[in-house]
Formats: C-alpha cells, structure tokens, sequence
C-alpha cells in the first residue's frame, strides 16, 4: 500500500541524508499516515482510507470508532 493521504494527498518524499563529511546520501521520508476509518466534515457517509495525523488532529476528517 502506498503511504498516500486520502484527503491533504500528502506523500513520502526525498531527502538527503548529510554526514560530517558532508557526504549526501538519498533518504525516503515517509508521512505518518494511519489507515482508518472517518467521514469527511458535514458527511454521513463512512469510508476507510489512508489519513495522516495532521489531517486527524486539524479536525478535517472524522474519526469513527
């Protein structure tokens, strides 16, 4: 499974990792995404995706327990 936001479409992206000697060395940063279940503001309806925490915690998506 891709680590894809269903609702910001936040995704991994690249980045270097930097040494001392400064050597660069490609590095994959991942998001923190969770798959849950939720319902987008004012929605009744349910769906299960992918959502990053950022998403979660600014209230643009519902969790459903």
């Amino acid at each position: 499974m891709a680590n894809i936001c269903v609702v910001c479409g936040k995704r991994p992206q690249v980045a270097n990792n930097v040494s001392n000697a400064n050597n660069k060395v490609k590095k994959w940063v991942y998001p923190n995404v969770h798959v849950v279940r939720f319902t987008f503001k004012g929605q009744r309806s349910i769906k299960r995706g992918a959502v990053c925490t950022k998403c979660l915690k600014s209230n643009k998506v519902e969790k459903v327990v």
